[in-house]
């Protein structure tokens, strides 16, 4: 089932009401949990996450948005031509507003140029690519201009005339009842000329599909449901017209150390008994490739977070760093020696308060005794 089947706001889980806020939490907590990565191999969930990308790409824009309120999928159901590979259109929202209200909507006379159709292309990049940035290229499938007829859709060698319809204007008028109505001509379809002899390239149409190579370039600090434009990469508008943008949509994949919300970066981190009660200081991999010092506080408890304020993703297109939040997971051993069981039951002692001659010294010789069971 497509989305257009399906209320976009029930795939969102969100009211009609909600505002763009609490839409951009539902779709994050929705893309989480249906995200490919997260589900591998399940082709239902694949589909759900088609689904929602599309419902909040159209919601999350107050144009489309408000047609869509109006008149619900039929809103983007003109112009919606074939969008090569990876891709998908986003109809003229103008041309609903015209079929409804006619020239004194548009201002009436010969149709203006329309432009070709927004083109969408999804790409998945890894975290390290989100963080770094990178430039790619991507191959697509698309509609550009007719070069034997340079997109006039005629035959080389032969022109256009008036078209006898509309007399050149682009409209026709129909008495309905008291009312006079005005439609797009049906023979020119609004340009006021029809073609001679139609162009054996394109059939008329000015434009044909071809692959399409483009160079990407990708900021760091992108996120999943960033939205990069490429003006005029589009489809190529009819007879000539200017063509439309293509937007890439940007999903990261899941890290095997890092979750990311925002700029922020969060990992687990396991550490031994002895550095929990003790303290110390370890090392985590950054992303950027140095370490990163973690200072440890005596007599700390697993599920405690610490912050390294500046060592999470870019802020995009700014200036800086998020931060990251390391969670201490304190690891207790399953093996102990003899030496071992012995120190355990010396601090067993002085938890509960009986005097232990041996106490002098014993956080330094259960330190020097983890370290050899380490080794």
């Amino acid at each position: 089932m497509s989305a257009t089947e399906i209320d976009y706001y029930e795939l969102l889980e969100c009211e009609r009401t909600a505002d763009d806020k609490i839409l951009k939490s539902s779709y994050r907590r929705l893309a989480m949990r249906y995200h490919p990565d997260k589900n591998p191999g399940d082709r239902e969930a694949e589909a759900k996450f088609k689904q929602i990308s599309e419902a909040y790409d159209c919601l999350r824009d107050p144009q489309k948005r408000a047609a869509y309120d109006r008149y619900g999928h039929a809103a983007f159901q003109q112009g919606m031509g074939g969008g090569g590979q990876g891709g998908a259109d986003f109809g003229d929202i103008g041309d609903i507003f015209e079929s409804i209200f006619g020239s004194s909507f548009g201002g009436g006379g010969r149709q203006q140029q329309r432009r070709g159709a927004d083109l969408r292309y999804d790409m998945e990049v890894t975290l390290d690519e989100a963080f770094h940035g990178k430039q790619t290229e991507i191959t697509i499938e698309v509609s550009q201009g007719c070069e034997p007829c340079k997109g006039s859709g005629a035959e080389p060698g032969t022109g256009k005339r008036g078209c006898a319809m509309c007399g050149g204007h682009g409209k026709v008028r129909a008495q309905q009842g008291f009312f006079v109505v005005e439609r797009t001509c049906p023979t020119c379809h609004g340009r006021g000329e029809v073609i001679e002899k139609p162009c054996r390239a394109c059939g008329g149409e000015g434009r044909v599909d071809k692959p399409q190579t483009l160079q990407v370039d990708i900021p760091p600090g992108v996120d999943s449901g960033t939205r990069i434009r490429l003006s005029g990469k589009g489809e190529a508008g009819p007879f000539g017209s200017p063509p439309g943008d293509l937007y890439i949509f940007l999903h990261v994949k899941r890290h095997r150390v890092f979750e990311r919300d925002g700029t922020t970066l969060l990992t687990r981190v396991p550490i031994t008994f002895t550095t929990a009660a003790l303290g110390g200081a370890i090392e985590i991999p950054g992303m950027d490739g140095e370490p990163i010092a973690v200072e440890i506080p005596a007599g700390i408890q697993s599920g405690k977070q610490l912050k390294k304020r500046g060592a999470g993703m870019p802020v995009l297109q700014g200036r800086g760093r998020g931060d990251m939040i390391v969670e201490i997971a304190v690891e207790t051993p399953t093996k102990l020696s003899a030496r071992q069981k012995e120190l355990l039951r010396e601090l067993q002692a002085t938890e509960t308060g009986d005097e232990c001659p041996q106490s002098k010294g014993f956080f330094d010789r259960i330190k020097e005794a983890w370290t050899d069971l380490t080794d």
